[in-house]
């Protein structure tokens, strides 16, 4: 599939091609300039006070990398937001799109689609148990939406409980399920959400002195939610398999058989959200498989095609599509499986077959990412923990190891985030874009970079770190 791609960017003579074709030269001033007009004229963006924002215009990536138009190269160590598994410009993603654009741009959701169902087999065929059915949707906010809508219908029920430390979308019932502060802002929403705290045994709610003392006393007090809110009103459960943007919280030995025992205990629906972690990020097609459980609902997208065109979706058990075999499910979307967004996603799974990437991704983490930033954590005084799996990974800034206390209040903002943004800054100074939240910097660089390249984006983080420990107070 790859003679037909065109490659954005020429790395050694630094040129790009513009969105009709024409080639152009880094640096580009001009070019710069009126990308940055429009934007700030009319493009009014997600999550940020519009004025105080000044969004960086990008030429064009390739593989690991993406340049702006002053020429500048930034080593993309958040993978965007956790979704360019692939990289930037893959030649088989962009060559997919391109054929299928060629042959059949679109076609409804009710009639069949040979991409849409290639897909839908291939996802199938990878996820765990009896989970044998996708509903195609936009993208992952969505996905829990339908998800929680159809483990209602199921069980009649209305309560879903989720983990105060996540985040699940930003439309009404995904923000409600979402844990972290930007569902203050938006409430209420969907009132039949509960919250509860998951492991984390850096930060223990319970004292816990090891991993599975931290899965058993984060599942009595589960359960006690369960019990309190009313098992008998509660139709899903639904967490992130690895918390992402909330502090990438690898769940101790036994929490997730833990929680699907619980779940079959009060015939509550378990949903798992691998909208993140799916398709790779941690060396598994769905990061369940790692830990040996099976959810009845699985949600999607991001890595799914790498967000080359909107995409996400949930997967389905047995039990909960039978439901709807003579029942009409009450939804739909009218992008749902679009052609354009299959193609890449039937792509990715041909990638990942005959470039071995789920191997490479464990490689990588356990021998190169996994012992560097140990060594990272004992040189400097400013990292609490560093902690993840496969090409996922956090470290936990602290100004005090002693006390924990974290480096940034939580939720911080303004003059209270200067150190984050100061480490951030050093960062991009050095050519890598960071993925930083709260205390936090994570490791999610895409799954096709170079050891290399790894190697040189950890070498950059070491370096940065230094600011942080000029904030360390103990």
């Amino acid at each position: 599939m790859t003679d037909t791609a065109i490659d954005p960017i020429d790395t050694a003579t630094a040129v790009y091609a513009d969105r009709h074709g024409a080639v152009h030269a880094l640096p580009d001033a001009a070019a710069d300039a009126q990308v940055r007009a429009d934007d700030r004229a009319h493009v009014f963006h997600s999550w940020s006070a519009q004025a105080l924002i000044d969004p960086l215009p990008i030429a064009a990536g390739e593989g690991a990398t993406f340049w702006d138009y002053h020429g500048n190269a930034y080593l993309d160590f958040s993978s965007q937001l956790v979704n360019l598994n692939l990289g930037h410009q893959h030649p088989d993603l962009v060559a997919a799109i391109q054929q299928q654009a060629g042959r059949l741009a679109t076609i409804q959701p009710s009639m069949a689609s040979d991409v849409r169902g290639e897909l839908a087999r291939r996802i199938a065929e990878v996820a765990p148990g009896d989970l044998d059915k996708v509903f195609f949707t936009n993208g992952g906010a969505d996905a829990n939406e339908y998800a929680v809508r159809m483990a209602r219908a199921v069980t009649g029920r209305r309560k879903v409980l989720s983990m105060y430390r996540s985040y699940h979308g930003g439309t009404a019932t995904a923000i409600s399920l979402t844990g972290d502060p930007r569902r203050w802002a938006n409430e209420p929403s969907d009132g039949s959400v509960a919250h509860f705290f998951g492991p984390y045994e850096y930060r223990s709610a319970w004292g816990s002195t090891s991993p599975e003392e931290e899965a058993q006393r984060a599942l009595a007090h589960l359960e006690q939610v369960i019990v309190l809110e009313g098992a008998s009103t509660v139709a899903a459960l639904i967490l992130e398999t690895v918390v992402g943007t909330n502090g990438v919280l690898v769940p101790p030995p036994g929490y997730l058989e833990g929680v699907r025992a619980l779940c079959d205990k009060y015939g509550i629906v378990y949903i798992a959200d691998e909208v993140m972690v799916g398709f790779g990020r941690i060396g598994e097609w769905f990061a369940v498989n790692r830990f040996g459980v099976t959810p009845d609902l699985i949600t999607f997208a991001k890595g799914v095609n790498s967000g080359y065109a909107p995409l996400g979706g949930v997967v389905i058990s047995q039990k909960i599509a039978s439901h709807f075999d003579t029942v009409a499910f009450m939804g739909g979307l009218t992008y749902s499986g679009h052609p354009l967004a299959c193609a890449p996603g039937v792509a990715t799974f041909e990638v990942f077959e005959r470039d071995g990437i789920l191997e490479r991704v464990r490689d990588l983490g356990e021998r190169v990412v996994g012992p560097r930033l140990r060594e990272i954590a004992a040189k400097h005084p400013s990292v609490g923990e560093v902690r993840g799996v496969g090409l996922f990974w956090a470290i936990e800034l602290v100004k005090d190891a002693s006390t924990r206390e974290p480096l940034v209040p939580f939720n911080a903002a303004g003059a209270d985030a200067a150190p984050m943004g100061a480490v951030a800054a050093a960062c991009k100074r050095a050519g890598l874009w960071p993925f930083v939240h709260f205390n936090r910097l994570h490791v999610a660089p895409p799954l096709v970079i170079s050891e290399e390249e790894l190697v040189r984006g950890l070498d950059i983080i070491d370096e940065a770190l230094t600011v942080a420990d000029g904030y360390v107070t103990a």
